[in-house]
């Protein structure tokens, strides 16, 4: 099958989500804490229940695909085709009642993301790539996402969803971008990266990725035209240190930034 034969049901299993997570927005949910550390990693009743439902779907339609996703782990993730889900990204946000979470659903062929969504139910827009080309559909309908032109980083925009997630040596490192930079601004989990495709920001700095954190959002960025990788230039998808630009001259400035 080629990528093009699973966006009807990639649509479908973000729909589904989409009608499970909704009821549980700004309601009294109940939030368990994951992390045996000091931080807060808070996971709820609908990001359990929006997995549950997409692990589901893909187990009727595509028994011999591989899924990995954040609340139940991973089942034949060897497999050629690999669904890597996270049904809640931004938890911190929605537990909040902010709307700048989403749930993204990234398709793996071979260990390469080669479709991704990021699906935001409550104000019911979607943002997919195939790393050719990237898509736009919601309130205002439907169009094409590209990024913008940024010839430096004192023209840029850059995001990070907070530094208080990056170790003291990593912090460091995202200062002087944050020095460089026209305007540095804080939040967005997976709509960061989204904005940066759809051309409303230059840069989104980060590290801690999990891959299901990233692997939806690479196909729809590099779709757009952009650049993402590790802080080291490798591939994104295993997650870890993660730089995106829209344009690889900001990327190129901002590599040598955080490596120097």
């Amino acid at each position: 099958m080629t990528v093009i034969d699973f966006k009807a049901f990639i649509g479908r299993l973000a729909t589904s989500s989409g009608e499970t997570i909704l009821p549980f927005f700004r309601t009294s949910l109940s939030i368990d804490n994951k992390s045996v550390a000091q931080d807060f990693d808070p996971v709820t009743e609908a990001d359990r229940a929006a997995e549950a439902v997409m692990r589901r779907l893909i187990k009727a339609n595509f028994p011999q695909h591989g899924i990995v996703g954040e609340e139940f782990g991973n089942e034949r993730e060897d497999a050629e085709y690999v669904w890597m889900l996270d049904p809640i990204d931004g938890t911190k946000s929605f537990i909040a009642g902010f709307p700048i979470w989403g749930t993204l659903i990234a398709l793996l062929h071979k260990g390469t993301p080669v479709f991704g969504m990021m699906h935001q139910p409550y104000i019911g827009e979607r943002f997919s790539g195939d790393n050719g080309s990237a898509n736009y559909s919601g309130p205002s309908g439907e169009r094409r996402l590209t990024v913008r032109r940024c010839a430096s980083l004192k023209e840029a925009t850059a995001y990070t969803t907070s530094p208080l997630l990056m170790n003291a040596a990593d912090r460091a490192q995202f200062a002087k971008i944050e020095s460089a930079v026209k305007l540095a601004r804080y939040g967005g989990d997976c709509y960061s990266y989204c904005m940066l495709a759809a051309g409303h920001l230059d840069l989104v700095v980060e590290t801690e990725l999990k891959p299901y954190d990233i692997a939806a959002l690479i196909p729809i960025i590099t779709g757009a035209g952009g650049v993402v990788t590790t802080w080291d230039g490798k591939p994104a998808q295993n997650g870890g240190r993660i730089v995106a630009a829209g344009d690889a001259r900001v990327h190129d400035a901002a590599m040598k930034i955080l490596n120097s």
